[in-house]
């Protein structure tokens, strides 16, 4: 009966361990630890979701006037005639700006730096190319951990100095820059 016993769990050791080794079940992981991005070459996902209104209006109104006169010259300069210069100028002028922006994107950015009070510093890049043109979405910002979600997402309004650019390259990109003739004349003028 023992040897049949050291028998029995020798099998069961061997058996275990073999099983061990082609296990699909995960050791390692700390099931109770949260599992957020904090070292430099995480990953994590921004929801890029920015809307800007931006209105300028500005008046101006300006008027200037002057009088100078010269009276009737004595003397040696008997000559000269009383003169009188009176000039008046006046200008007014209204502007108006108006702009609109609206960006959305979903962007996978790197940390490249755990600053020393926990925060991370990330940076992404993203090109979309379409027919002739290029549309390159960059995000530079400071993140918290705590504001990453369990799906590792995070939205860009939580995203501190943050610096979030669209850039165009392509055909479409060409004909809305101003020609260089226009620009030396903007200069001068």
């Amino acid at each position: 009966m023992h040897k049949k016993f050291l028998a029995a769990l020798l099998l069961i050791m061997l058996v275990s361990t073999s099983s061990h080794a082609a296990s699909l079940w995960n050791d390692n992981r700390n099931w109770f630890a949260d599992d957020r991005p904090g070292k430099v070459g995480d990953i994590v996902t921004v929801l890029v979701n920015e809307r800007t209104d931006a209105k300028d209006e500005a008046s101006m109104e300006v008027t200037k006037a002057s009088n100078n006169n010269v009276s009737d010259g004595t003397g040696i300069l008997r000559f000269l005639r009383a003169l009188t210069f009176q000039s008046a100028n006046s200008s007014e002028g209204e502007g108006s700006v108006e702009r609109k922006h609206h960006a959305t994107a979903t962007l996978a950015c790197l940390i490249t730096e755990v600053l020393p009070n926990g925060n991370l510093v990330i940076e992404g890049t993203r090109d979309i190319r379409t027919s002739e043109e290029t549309l390159q979405f960059q995000l530079i910002g400071v993140i918290r951990p705590q504001d990453v979600t369990s799906e590792n997402q995070i939205s860009s309004q939580l995203i501190a100095n943050a610096e979030i650019s669209v850039k165009g390259r392509g055909i479409v990109s060409k004909t809305q820059k101003v020609g260089i003739i226009t620009q030396v004349l903007q200069a001068i003028f």
